[in-house]
């Protein structure tokens, strides 16, 4: 009954390396089917290389052992049966070990490792019983031995089968023996070196490709964020006229038309910020966005204080804090129903802070939405930080600190206050 459990473990493993070789024969079939569709399309990488490495590039190094199957075609060696035996082990063993010795997982496993050795034994086995062109296996072995052994272990077994054939090869061809000493450890050393290579080629390839796509991952989530915060602000301007217009059109005929001739001019200025943000080269000059800001802030009744302070700043700092200011003044009017907001710009020769306060609602009032968090993303990126939240009195509060740009230019402004 004892021998029942074992049966059955050795079941399992046996379909679990079934399967595992089916995984790997199916992952190659549809790598093969990729390069193939990537040549028809005239792909340059596709063109360049044959096609997915794998153990066929190994099989016509099997050449090398033609003039002992001659030998025994032709009833030169002796005990023909037990080398052609040894020969059709050893070729079946090389085959298994070609196929294997392209995937990580397989070539590192034990089965792998116990073929080696069992082509090492045969191939010792007859090229010291036979000699003459049967010790053509040690080369063959070591092309073998290179094929799977990697790292570290390489330059000391392969200096050992060198010395193991060399060896041999002295007992069986006198001085001969240094020659297929020098062919073991050369077929060894390259073969490693080149299938390295080629993994190497393939890992870096698989790299370039992924960099490619979290490039265009990158660009579609800025684009995203732009666009939102672009469409964000221009629409609460255009909703905000626009109620303000609907209000005094019973009573004051050419306010109202003021404010229509408005909702006109933020649409045909969104339309070209539209054009600018989509073909990449919209930069935002951070006076023209508290102007805005402002006009924003007036329309929705809300009174708007702008203080700003400090040298001038460079173009990709101006760019950020723009569409903080953009997205912030946004949220006080959809959000915070406030009557007063500050907006405090302090820039420093190290840093530049700024302040955004409001006294509306405060924190918790509407669910977070996705500018602020695309607005700590970019200046995360650029070095800088952006803290959010309830205000010491009261209200809700947005603060930024950007490091200073090697652009800006050191001569210091005075300080301005501006009151809507």
């Amino acid at each position: 009954m004892s021998r029942m459990p074992r049966v059955t473990c050795r079941m399992h493993d046996l379909r679990a390396a079934r399967g595992a070789h089916r995984e790997r024969r199916e992952a190659w079939r549809r790598q093969k089917a990729d390069w193939r569709e990537r040549k028809r399309a005239g792909d340059p990488d596709a063109m360049v290389h044959s096609g997915p490495p794998n153990g066929f590039a190994l099989l016509p190094w099997l050449l090398m052992g033609l003039g002992a199957f001659s030998h025994l075609l032709q009833g030169k060696s002796a005990n023909p049966w037990i080398g052609g035996i040894g020969l059709f082990v050893f070729n079946s063993l090389y085959v298994a070990v070609a196929f294997r010795a392209f995937h990580k997982q397989a070539r590192e496993s034990r089965a792998t490792m116990a073929a080696l050795f069992a082509m090492g034994a045969i191939t010792v086995g007859l090229a010291a019983g036979y000699g003459g062109s049967w010790l053509m296996f040690f080369p063959l072995f070591g092309l073998a031995v290179g094929a799977v052994v990697r790292g570290r272990r390489l330059g000391p077994v392969g200096l050992g089968l060198a010395a193991l054939a060399g060896a041999v090869g002295g007992l069986r061809d006198g001085w001969g023996g240094i020659n297929i000493a020098y062919g073991t450890f050369l077929s060894t050393m390259v073969t490693a070196a080149i299938l390295s290579l080629s993994e190497a080629v393939r890992d870096l390839r698989a790299a370039r490709e992924e960099l490619a796509r979290r490039a265009v991952a990158e660009e579609r989530l800025r684009f995203s964020r732009d666009l939102h915060d672009l469409l964000g602000h221009t629409l609460s301007l255009i909703v905000v006229k626009s109620e303000a217009a609907r209000r005094l059109a019973p009573r004051d005929t050419a306010a109202a038309l003021t404010q229509l001739a408005d909702i006109e001019t933020v649409g045909r200025q969104a339309l070209t910020e539209i054009r600018e943000a989509v073909t990449g080269y919209r930069d935002a000059a951070l006076a023209a966005e508290l102007d805005r800001a402002r006009e924003l802030l007036d329309a929705a009744g809300v009174e708007a204080v702008v203080r700003q302070s400090g040298p001038p700043l460079a173009p990709p700092t101006e760019a950020l804090l723009g569409w903080v200011v953009r997205e912030a003044t946004t949220n006080v009017v959809r959000h915070a129903r406030a009557t007063h907001c500050e907006i405090e710009l302090a820039a420093t020769p190290e840093e530049t802070r700024l302040t955004i306060t409001d006294d509306g609602r405060g924190e918790g009032s509407t669910p977070p939405g996705n500018g602020l968090k695309g607005l700590g993303e970019r200046l995360t990126a650029a070095g800088g930080s952006l803290e959010s939240g309830a205000g010491t009195r009261g209200g809700f509060r947005v603060a930024v600190v950007l490091p200073m740009s090697a652009g800006m230019e050191p001569a210091a402004a005075g300080a301005r206050e501006q009151r809507a």
